[in-house]
């Protein structure tokens, strides 16, 4: 277990709650806005073979010339996030500018997406995300990809890189705090701040409405009014809108515990906080962690958040080009 560059943020900064809240709102979206205003992306429709539309932007880099010429990052965001969240415009924008082009891709119903594809989100569809960087990569060439997410988003990076890396040619991967159990991530979420709960809660529903909007024949528009908590939720959505018979069965069919793992055959990081109010670190445990696995746990950071100064700048945006430069330089 690697914790080296040890992340340690000013004492002001060491709320885990602050860290939490500070990679998605404040100085780092505004800095966001600004930022993707300025890119000239290019808006992306992947189709697959099953059909499946996914959006993605892509950006190509007029920075530097070494080590990351002709390399591609893939960003996967966290869940209800999108490709214009703060922590995906800025990290965009940090690779873009060492030479990396990024293609940021956006999950199933994120992103305002809803209109895409008529099947609901679930945390199950690691395959269509998979089949949807296969589409990009056979359209542009590159002799170096590496995948990144955060939260959820890491998750599915991690389960990506274990079950298709190679046949995808990812060099590496890199998932930053992503659920590790989510059974007990659902439990932190439900017994941690108020101010999470509304956040995620806000955002689902507001999300499961779009979709009705589209496609009014779901008609779960009472129960989307009635639920109040995560619970009442998935106790409805999972066995009507899923292979699930219920919640905990689901949660567990995305884990990466045990050996959910063991096909590793890339180099992958998972990178976490010790204070994570969402994720527990004791999780990590759970994991019968693969010879291709590296756990970088820092004590600080919140969830997804290792902000270092009043600017909002990430740790994790250095963090991830050091890795991949590293890989790159040790290939030449």
């Amino acid at each position: 277990m690697t914790v080296k560059p040890l992340f340690t943020p000013p004492r002001y900064f060491r709320n885990p709650h602050i860290q939490s809240a500070l990679n998605s709102i404040g100085p780092r979206k505004i800095r966001a806005n600004r930022l993707a205003a300025k890119l000239n992306s290019e808006y992306l429709i992947l189709t697959t073979e099953a059909g499946v539309r996914l959006a993605a932007e892509y950006d190509i880099s007029s920075g530097r010339v070494a080590p990351g010429k002709n390399s591609l990052v893939i960003l996967i965001h966290g869940w209800e996030g999108s490709s214009r969240s703060a922590y995906q415009v800025t990290t965009a924008k940090y690779l873009l500018d060492r030479g990396f082009d990024v293609l940021r891709l956006n999950m199933r119903d994120h992103g305002d997406t809803q209109h895409l594809n008529r099947g609901i989100f679930n945390s199950t569809m690691t395959a269509e995300v998979g089949d949807a960087i296969g589409v990009f990569l056979r359209q542009h060439s590159y002799p170096s990809v590496f995948l990144a997410g955060f939260s959820l988003g890491g998750n599915f990076t991690l389960r990506i890189a274990a079950d298709r890396g190679t046949d995808l040619g990812l060099k590496s991967a890199v998932a930053i705090s992503p659920p590790v159990d989510p059974v007990n991530a659902m439990k932190a979420l439900n017994q941690g701040s108020f101010i999470y709960k509304k956040y995620f809660m806000h955002r689902w529903t507001t999300s499961l409405r779009k979709k009705l909007v589209h496609f009014p024949d779901y008609d779960f528009g009472p129960e989307l009014e009635s639920a109040k908590t995560f619970d009442e939720m998935n106790q409805f959505f999972v066995p009507k809108y899923t292979e699930f018979k219920d919640a905990e069965s689901y949660f567990r069919s995305y884990a990466l515990t045990g050996d959910r793992l063991r096909d590793l055959k890339i180099p992958a990081h998972l990178i976490t906080a010790a204070d994570d109010p969402i994720i527990p670190v004791a999780d990590l445990d759970k994991i019968n962690c693969p010879e291709m696995l590296n756990l970088e746990v820092h004590p600080y950071g919140g969830h997804c958040g290792f902000i270092m100064n009043l600017r909002a700048q990430s740790h994790m945006e250095p963090r991830l080009v050091e890795l991949f430069d590293s890989y790159l330089e040790h290939q030449a």
